[in-house]
Order: C-alpha cells, then structure tokens, then sequence
C-alpha cells in the first residue's frame, strides 16, 4: 500500500512538472536554486590530456578547478561543492580514463548534483611548413633484361619544419541535441531507486518507471537540462570576452569529452580554458593571473546563472579573485 502511495505521489510530480510547461499568468514559479555544483578537473595521470611545450592539460585543469571550486564556495556560502579529483591522478584511483569518466557521473548522479563543470585545456595540431632548397641528381632505370638502361635526372630537395599553432580563445561545450536520448536514460534513471526493497516492489518500481509518465518526465527534465546548460555555456562565454579574452563560443559536443555530458543527470558543460598547444596561451593558463581570470569568468557565469534561477542577486557582488 506504501509503494502504491509513492507512485500515486510520483504520478502527480508527472503532472505538475507537465503544467510548469504551460504559460499561466500570475502565478508565480518556485524559486530554484543551486544545492551542489560539481568540479571536475579533466583528465589525471596516467592520463596527462593534452600536452604543452612544457605543461600538460590534467596539471593545469586541476590548478584550476580547485582554485574555481574555492571561489564558488565562498560566494555560495549556501552551496555543496564537490570535486572528482583533488591530486594529479585519474579519480577514485582508477588507471584507465573511460572507467574514470563513468565514476565521474556516477559520482555526480549520486551526490544528486546542481551542476557540473568540467575543466579542461584545448590543443590544436602544430603549422606544418615545406620549402624548395635545391635539386640533386638521381639515376633510375627503365626496361628489363639487355634492354635495361641507366638515366640519370634533376629531383627538388625539400626542407620541412613545424612552428607552434596560433589557434587561441576559449570554448564551452554542452552535449550534443543528438546526444539527447543518452542523456534522457541517464535522467529517467535517477529517480529509480530500489536498494533495499523487496522483490515485488522493486518491480513495481522498476514497471513504472518504464511507463510512458516516467518516460515524459525524464524527457521534459532532459530539455530542461538542455536549455540550462545552454544557457550557463553562453555566460561563461560572455564573461571570458568581457575579461578580454578570445571566444570561440558555446558549442555542442558529440564526440570525445561527451561521456560526462551526456551521462549527468543535471545541467553540465565542459569548459576549454584555452588552447595549451599555443605558446602564449600555455604560460597564460599556467599563470596565477591567467588562472586567477578564467576562475572569475566561470564563477561570475555561475553566479549570474544562479540569479536567472530566482536565487537572488549576488552575482552583483562578486569580486575578483
């Protein structure tokens, strides 16, 4: 009787979740607000990321990402901030990346997490360049047998050489729209919990939430997440261009990085700081000035975001880190 009163209740969650899609005039929403926000620094040994002329992306991320989550904590006093790594190795002392970007969702699933931002570095291949220095003599033969003959001809001598790439700027990616029914699982799967049930009420539970409501819900919730992620990549766009910094802009990702996109079941982004594979972005992002600026374009994205939720005004009173 109590597993048919939960479903009952998680039946009108259906319902009312549907009206919030529907406009009605005075009547105020309920406020949302931000319990706990997920810091993930990409990548850790052995898996180093992408590589510098002396740095590599999982040093850098993590810098940076514990430098971030200090901020967001001190000026979201209100707010759980959690980290996946705090060392320079992969999480959970897993040696293998993929096994280690499943812990990350499954850990930020678990924790029923806000928010997920993840820091990483982008690289670009270096300029390849060829030049003509000269010709030298080459022989070859044509024919076969006694009607074989040598010759002899003038072939170019080439130079080639590699100069670092100049691609520079920041780039905030969300999962892709494509990517939205492997988003949509993981979201459905959330509100499934059946650890420590009995046999017939986990199959209840688990019927139910196969049912076409569930199946509504996770993909409202999913479009939800969608547009808030969207909507937190162009903020942290915004704020890097107005600390002068070159944006690419807010993208949508579906190849690699997508895992702890896709697989979180709250608004994520993942945030390329800039490009490690140029030479005077590699000492920026190594720096404490350059590090010390991107933590405040991302938190001020944070803090802006967090007041479009209805959670008030304090990213008016931010300040630079």
């Amino acid at each position: 009787m109590k597993l048919k009163k939960i479903l009952v209740l998680f039946s009108l969650a259906v319902i009312a979740t549907l009206s919030s899609f529907i406009e009605v005039k005075d009547v105020p929403k309920p406020q949302e607000t931000l319990r706990t926000i997920i810091v993930d620094a990409g990548h850790g040994l052995p898996d180093p990321g992408a590589k510098g002329k002396y740095s590599h992306e999982s040093a850098v991320a993590l810098a940076v990402a514990l430098k971030l989550g200090k901020q967001l904590e001190e000026n979201l006093p209100g707010c759980k901030i959690l980290y996946t790594r705090t060392d320079e190795n992969l999480p959970n002392g897993l040696t293998n990346k993929n096994e280690a970007n499943r812990w990350r969702a499954k850990f930020s699933n678990d924790n029923r997490g806000d928010l997920f931002i993840a820091i990483h570095c982008n690289s670009t291949r270096a300029n390849y360049h060829r030049e003509k220095i000269g010709t030298r003599k080459e022989t070859y033969y044509k024919g076969k047998g006694k009607k074989r003959k040598k010759y002899t001809r003038r072939v170019p001598i080439y130079r080639s050489w590699t100069t670092p790439s100049e691609v520079q700027g920041t780039e905030t990616y969300i999962w892709a729209v494509n990517k939205n029914d492997q988003k949509k699982e993981y979201v459905g799967s959330m509100a499934e919990d059946t650890e420590g049930m009995s046999e017939e009420d986990s199959l209840a539970i688990a019927n139910f939430f196969d049912s076409p409501e569930a199946k509504i819900l996770a993909s409202l919730r999913t479009k939800k997440y969608f547009d808030k992620s969207k909507m937190l990549a162009e903020l942290v766009e915004d704020e890097f261009v107005k600390g002068g910094r070159s944006s690419r802009g807010a993208k949508q990702r579906n190849e690699e990085g997508i895992l702890v996109l896709a697989a979180t079941a709250m608004p994520s982004v993942l945030v390329e700081i800039g490009f490690i594979s140029n030479p005077e972005e590699e000492d920026y992002i190594n720096s404490d000035k350059g590090q010390n600026e991107i933590v405040y374009a991302i938190m001020r994205a944070v803090l802006r975001y967090k007041e479009n939720l209805g959670g008030g005004a304090a990213a008016t009173t931010a300040s630079q880190p």
